[in-house]
C-alpha cells in the first residue's frame, strides 16, 4: 500500500511492517502507541524504523493513519491516574486504622 510520510511515498505492507519491527525492544509508551504483533511500540519508533528517516522529520499523525490503513490497532496517549487517587500504601494504612502521611 501507497503511503506518504513526511513528503516521501512510501510502499508498506502489513508483513513489511512486522518483519521490520521483528526483534525490537519497545521504548517506554508516553504518547501515541500501536501494536505490532503483541507489542505496543510507540508511534514514532515504528516510524523511524520503517521509513529510517529521523523522528523529527514526520508526525506521529502520518504514522498513525499509515498503520490503522494497514490494519494495525493504534492507541491515543495513556491516561494518567487522578492526581488525588489514595496510593495502595494510604488505603492500606486507612483500612488498618494507621495515620500514614500522603507524604511517604
Amino acid at each position: 500500500m501507497r503511503c506518504v510520510i513526511a513528503r516521501y511515498p512510501f510502499e508498506l505492507t502489513k508483513n513489511g511492517v512486522l518483519a521490520s519491527m521483528k526483534g525490537v525492544t519497545p521504548e517506554l509508551v508516553t504518547g501515541e502507541s500501536v501494536t505490532v504483533g503483541r507489542r505496543r511500540y510507540p508511534v514514532k519508533q515504528v516510524g523511524q524504523i520503517i521509513t529510517r528517516q529521523d523522528r523529527r522529520d514526520f508526525t506521529s499523525g502520518e504514522v498513525v493513519r499509515a498503520m490503522i490503513r494497514l490494519g494495525f490497532t493504534c492507541h491515543e496517549q495513556p491516561g494518567t491516574a487522578p492526581v488525588s487517587a489514595p496510593t495502595p500504601f494510604l488505603t492500606a494504612s486507612a483500612l488498618l486504622g494507621g495515620t500514614a502521611s500522603a507524604e511517604r
